[in-house]
């Protein structure tokens, strides 16, 4: 994880920037906290009627300051990762409000020489979640103890970040030993630490990534947030790096029924849950020969009911592998494929004393 000079600390309570941003899989960041986070979420500032609306309060700069908000929080991202011009004075105006600015976008604030001196001469903090730690190593592809699970996509913004928690969560409820090793800025902030794959250096991507899920317990779960999708034109180098350098055990594989093509890149038509299971195993059998597909989990929010469960029947018989919707049907059933195809490791002790 994280080294001492890298940990992050974001102080509570947040105040959430959409900006003007109308597009809701472009605020994924501010509501992967809302959900996740709703106790430290106190309220958010839009520019616009239009913007996406994450149901918190609308509040002013200045009336999220009388009521002691202490974090501006980005709530938005957008292709490449930039902060629009027109942010700037909003940004600025925060920061002598007294509020610390936080951000997981490439560009970096503490990068903004006003946005620095502003946060100097009000003794406020620029915080960058997108900053990885300062030394990493190349991939040794070292076979590490404890187990692994990572989610990926046939695209971006498809559920591999709540997939991830909510495995962790039901597994944790289950009495399994298990973590939630976040890849994203927006799984950093619920998680409170993790590394920002994709702003890494691409020779040391796999050294990352076994970084984020060092040896650990021969019972023990790592569950890894995935990035990017591994046929896509434009994030498919952080997929294939995250993806060797994890060496997972097991993956599950995110989707969105009747989204055609790849969101941003509309030449590009979305492969198909087949296609990922196949390409995913053929590059992940370079360090886990073992490795094997545990389940499907689809984003269905666009879906009736009835629909949803077609899909979920047709990608069933197409795979022979549980599908679920993690938000409306639990993972359950997913748990229980993994404990089928890895059984849980024995309790060295009480062999011992059985022995």
């Amino acid at each position: 994880m994280r080294n001492k000079q890298d940990n992050i600390e974001i102080r509570a309570p947040y105040l959430i920037f959409v900006g003007a941003e109308s597009r809701p899989d472009m605020a994924k960041t501010g509501r992967g906290l809302v959900e996740w986070r709703p106790e430290l979420c106190k309220g958010q500032l839009r520019l616009s009627n239009d913007a996406v609306d994450l149901g918190l309060p609308d509040l002013t700069l200045e009336l999220a300051r009388d009521i002691g908000i202490k974090s501006l929080v980005i709530g938005t991202a957008s292709v490449g990762g930039a902060i629009p011009e027109e942010w700037y004075e909003v940004l600025l105006k925060a920061i002598r409000l007294g509020l610390d600015i936080v951000a997981g976008v490439h560009t970096r604030l503490c990068d903004t020489p006003f946005l620095r001196e502003a946060a100097e001469n009000s003794g406020v903090r620029l915080v960058d979640i997108r900053v990885p730690p300062s030394s990493i190593p190349v991939g040794s592809g070292r076979k590490r103890s404890g187990r692994r699970l990572l989610t990926v996509g046939t695209d971006c913004a498809i559920g591999k970040k709540y997939t991830a928690l909510v495995l962790e969560r039901e597994m944790k409820k289950n009495g399994m030993n298990v973590d939630f090793r976040a890849s994203g800025q927006t799984g950093i902030m619920i998680a409170g630490q993790g590394i920002p794959i994709d702003a890494v250096v691409a020779d040391f991507l796999s050294g990352a990534a076994e970084l984020l899920s060092p040896d650990n317990a021969p019972d023990h779960w790592d569950i890894i947030e995935g990035q990017g999708g591994i046929f896509h034109p434009g994030f498919g180098a952080v997929s294939y790096g995250l993806l060797v350098g994890s060496q997972p055990d097991a993956f599950v594989v995110c989707h969105e029924p009747g989204r055609e093509f790849i969101s941003g890149w509309e030449g590009y038509r979305l492969p198909t849950v087949e296609q990922v299971i196949e390409r995913t195993t053929a590059i992940g059998s370079l360090t886990n020969p073992n490795i094997r597909c545990v389940g499907v989990s689809l984003y269905t929010a666009n879906l009736s009911a009835a629909q949803r469960r077609e899909a979920q029947e047709d990608i069933t018989r197409r795979t022979g592998l549980p599908c679920i919707d993690p938000l409306i049907d639990g993972v359950g059933r997913i748990i229980e494929q993994m404990n089928s195809e890895f059984p849980p490791v024995p309790d060295q002790s009480q062999v011992s004393k059985a022995v």
